[in-house]
This record gives C-alpha cells, sequence and structure tokens, in this order.
C-alpha cells in the first residue's frame, strides 16, 4: 500500500498562522519535501521538530520528484512544503502532484496560508470572479505579451512580483491597461510592515519611483469594466429586443439576435434591455 503525499502550507510571514493541523502533519511525514531545507529547518525548529529532509525544487524536480514517487509507493508519507504559503501554486509542487496522480499515490491538501487569497480578500476589488496570473517574466517582451493577452479580461486580476521589477512591471502594467485601472498593491503580508496600497495604475508608478519598493508584492488588478451601450444605440437595442420578444423569440434568443444585428455586445444589450 502507497503512503501519502501531504500539502502542507507554511506561513507567508507570521509564524502564528501555521495551523495545529499542519504541524500535526509535518509531525507525522516520514520525510518531507522542501523548496529550500535551510528554510524548512527554521520552521521545524520554531516547532520543535525533527524531520529528515530533501530538497525540491524548480531544478530537481525532475530527478527529485521520481524519487519522492517510488519512496511514496514503497508505503513511506512525505509533507511538501514550500518556503512560505501553499505548495504546488505557482510551485513546482504541481510536478510532483501530477506524477502522485498518475501513479495512484493519494494527495491529501491541507489548507492554510496563500498570498493570492490573502491579498485579494483585502484588497477592495471584486472577489466574486478573480484569476490568479503568479510571476510575470523577467523579459519585457514576454511579460507584455502575457499582459496583452489579458487586455480584456474582466475578472479581478492577482499576480506576484518582486521589489525590483515592480517599477517595469507598473509601467507596462499602465502602458496595456491605462493610466486610471484600479489596483491594491499588498506588501509583506502578515509580517510587522503589512502594507495594502489602493491606488490607480499612475499613482502607483509615481509613488514607488519617488519610494523605492521593498517586501514582496501581490498585485491585485481590477478588471477590464463592463461595456455598455451608447445611449442611442441603448434604446434602439431595447426597442428591438421588444419587437423580437414579441414575435416569440426568448429574452436570451431577442438579445443574441440584437447584438448581432446592432454590432453590441450581448451584455450591452441585455443591460439596456433591462433598464428598459
Amino acid at each position: 500500500m502507497s503512503g501519502t503525499l501531504y500539502l502542507v502550507p507554511t506561513p507567508i510571514g507570521n509564524l502564528g498562522d501555521i495551523s495545529q493541523r499542519a504541524r500535526d502533519t509535518l509531525a507525522q511525514a516520514d520525510f518531507l519535501a522542501a523548496e529550500d531545507t535551510r528554510v524548512t529547518l527554521k520552521l521545524l525548529n520554531h516547532l520543535g521538530l525533527h524531520k529528515p529532509l530533501l530538497s525540491y525544487y524548480e531544478h530537481n524536480k525532475v530527478q527529485r520528484g521520481g524519487q519522492i514517487v517510488e519512496r511514496l509507493l514503497s508505503g513511506e508519507s512525505c509533507a511538501l512544503v514550500t518556503d512560505a504559503g501553499t505548495p504546488a501554486i505557482s510551485d513546482p509542487g504541481e510536478d510532483l502532484v501530477r506524477l502522485c496522480a498518475q501513479a495512484g499515490v493519494p494527495v491529501c491538501p491541507i489548507p492554510g496560508p496563500c498570498a493570492a487569497v490573502t491579498a485579494i480578500s483585502a484588497s477592495g476589488l471584486p472577489t466574486g470572479r478573480f484569476c490568479f496570473e503568479g510571476f510575470l517574466s523577467t523579459a519585457k517582451k514576454s511579460r507584455r505579451a502575457h499582459l496583452e493577452s489579458l487586455r480584456d479580461e474582466k475578472r479581478t486580476m492577482i499576480f506576484y512580483e518582486a521589489p525590483h521589477k515592480l517599477l517595469a512591471t507598473l509601467e507596462d502594467l499602465v502602458a496595456v491597461f491605462g493610466p486610471d485601472r484600479p489596483i491594491a498593491l499588498c506588501r509583506e503580508l502578515t509580517k510587522v510592515h503589512e502594507e495594502f496600497f489602493r491606488t490607480t495604475l499612475s499613482q502607483a508608478l509615481a509613488h514607488y519611483r519617488e519610494n523605492p519598493p521593498r517586501g514582496e508584492f501581490v498585485l491585485v488588478l481590477a478588471g477590464a469594466p463592463e461595456e455598455k451601450a451608447p445611449e442611442a444605440s441603448a434604446a434602439q437595442a431595447a426597442q428591438r429586443v421588444a419587437e423580437l420578444m414579441s414575435q416569440g423569440l426568448s429574452r436570451k434568443d431577442a438579445v443574441k439576435q440584437t447584438a448581432q444585428e446592432l454590432g453590441l455586445s450581448r451584455n450591452a444589450v441585455y443591460g439596456a434591455a433591462l433598464e428598459e
């Protein structure tokens, strides 16, 4: 019978955020796979635990992944941890989870700290629908292409960013999304100097040009505003929807046909019809 891979989130800044269940899981695991064994050793010392450590990170994941799965298949249990936050989120742990799934090894995720969720919950921006975009490329061309692909994204967007790259990223964000797009810059989450800077892209850029950024950032960017039909088009759209519905079409089909006829988005036509 195979062992289990446990995904154990670790504090993103405040050691008090580790849960009792996470501590118990670390204590019960046969060995730990860690992004940086030195960082994990400090956490284990804080918890009063002594466990065998094996490094697992981006540049050794291919070799180590197979070794870990073999040990799991032999019956050992493994707790996967990163330096901070939830394993397998913007992290090579996703490859280990995939290998375990393919090999039929049970994977047990333990809930816990995650910088993306922590940031958006306090951002003041819409949280009903959001997309996590992780770290942007250090290469300007690739970074710009990534952002261009999100130009019309209506969901709130979340990015991770290092302080030395922040200004270049903000310049590209302004170029792609415009100066007035709302953004929350969440810095040093759960730490002593935790900060939430809610502003616009242009104001954020001006601020950090004057005040060199420090600490790790989570950027929470508002999505594109919903399209709204011009007043004349809105009245015309509402009238046409009413006409089609009087002819027996459902509201959904009437909106769809009207949008095609007038060259408007379905959302704009639907909104105009409801207002009417």
